[in-house]
């Protein structure tokens, strides 16, 4: 889909038709050129491929007031199993249901994507307030479970927790707590509200940065090479590294304990990184079934587990691999249940892979239930009726029915 990459911006009915293959910086820039005052609810990372993104669902530091990417998907085409080009008309609403959050691999190639544009300020607020396990940082991290998934809808706080050396005590590991942020909205607004909310992480003014919202699309991705705009056109960004994600959703606070146990075994392990985004606002007041993707109201907060390594060789690999395997073990008395939820985009092989075989739809249940929970059946019964060979498949595609794929 590399080809694929052109963006059609029109402003007056604020809506862009997106190529699958165009990246989110493309989308964004493109969008700066237009207008000021416009933005798209997507992805942080500015190389981001456009296709996987939406399709899986797609969340930003703008999911709070506008929602996730395909909460603003309003068309799309696609090349069905046929070779016919559909789009949200002719493909029927089922299928435009199930590639807006049910991943589009399953059922066929998109082609675009027609978004809707979102309204932005002039000027945004952006900060980053570092703390250690040194000054505080078990209580500031309980207390943002209390405020962020709550707080006014124009605020993101994503948390991110990384062990790492202290600063304090030589040669020992601590916890730096970040706290990164969006505020939709001026600076003096923001630490006011958060001095009410959100007092133990004590903002001030001199924290926060006022900004455009195309140069808080810069700063959250970290250029701080002294580039110009036109980086967010670079498609090549990024150093490849080797990484290894996971994800859980969190439904009730993690206790302060809890917490203190979760770090400890950070250090222990010294490489995983876990970062919070957090729910709550516009995710609420969409129904778990409007589009595939299921995680909407009753989670606080969904959490990435990460770890990245520069070294090669399967050794290497296999010691990262088995840190976050078993920091992911340990939370498990904290995060959801029956199922134990996933996030598609953050594909994850450790939670079920289907071979599609006879047991095909057996072995997309173990994956299918976590990705999609009550989602799922309808999307299978959408992957029978369109793709009825299963000929668009992968290691965690949806399967078909048990019934048709037994001849597979």
């Amino acid at each position: 889909m590399f080809n694929f990459q052109n963006i059609t911006v029109d402003i007056q009915n604020e809506i862009a038709v997106i190529q699958t293959g165009a990246s989110l910086g493309q989308v964004y820039y493109r969008i700066w050129e237009k207008s000021k005052v416009h933005g798209f609810a997507a992805g942080v990372c500015p190389t981001v491929g456009v296709g996987g993104h939406l399709s899986g669902g797609g969340y930003g530091n703008m999911m709070r007031k506008y929602g996730l990417s395909i909460d603003n998907v309003v068309d799309a085409k696609i090349v069905d199993v046929k070779g016919r080009i559909l789009d949200k008309k002719t493909m029927g609403e089922d299928l435009f249901w199930a590639i807006r959050g049910g991943g589009g691999a399953s059922f066929g190639v998109i082609l675009s994507y027609t978004v809707k544009l979102v309204s932005v300020p002039g000027k945004v607020t952006v900060f980053q307030v570092d703390k250690s396990l040194e000054q505080n940082a078990t209580d500031i991290v309980f207390q943002w479970q209390q405020v962020a998934p709550h707080t006014d809808d124009r605020l993101f706080m994503r948390l991110v927790l990384q062990p790492l050396n202290s600063k304090v005590v030589k040669g020992q590991k601590t916890v730096r707590v970040s706290i990164e942020a969006l505020f939709l909205g001026g600076a003096d607004e923001l630490v006011t509200l958060l001095g009410k909310e959100f007092p133990l992480l004590g903002l001030k003014k001199e924290n926060c940065s006022e900004m455009s919202w195309i140069e808080s699309v810069f700063y959250w991705a970290n250029y701080n090479d002294g580039s110009s705009l036109n980086a967010l056109l670079d498609r090549k960004h990024y150093k490849v590294h080797f990484n290894k994600r996971k994800s859980d959703y969190v439904k009730s606070p993690i206790p302060k304990d809890g917490l203190k146990w979760i770090m400890n075994k950070m250090i222990e392990l010294g490489k995983v990184g876990i970062v919070f985004n957090p729910y709550g606002g516009k995710m609420n007041a969409v129904a778990s079934d409007a589009t595939a993707f299921p995680h909407r109201a009753g989670n606080l907060y969904k959490i990435q587990y990460t770890v990245s390594w520069e070294e090669s060789g399967d050794a290497a690999g296999k010691s990262f691999i088995s840190q976050i395997r078993m920091m992911y073990s340990y939370m498990t008395p904290f995060v959801s249940k029956n199922p134990r939820s996933a996030y598609l985009n953050y594909r994850d092989l450790d939670i079920g892979i289907n071979s599609h075989g006879k047991d095909g739809y057996k072995e997309g249940v173990v994956y299918g239930n976590k990705y999609f929970g009550e989602n799922f059946e309808r999307l299978v019964k959408i992957k029978t009726a369109v793709d009825p060979e299963n000929f668009f498949s992968n290691e965690q595609s949806i399967p078909t029915l048990p019934s048709k794929a037994q001849g597979t």
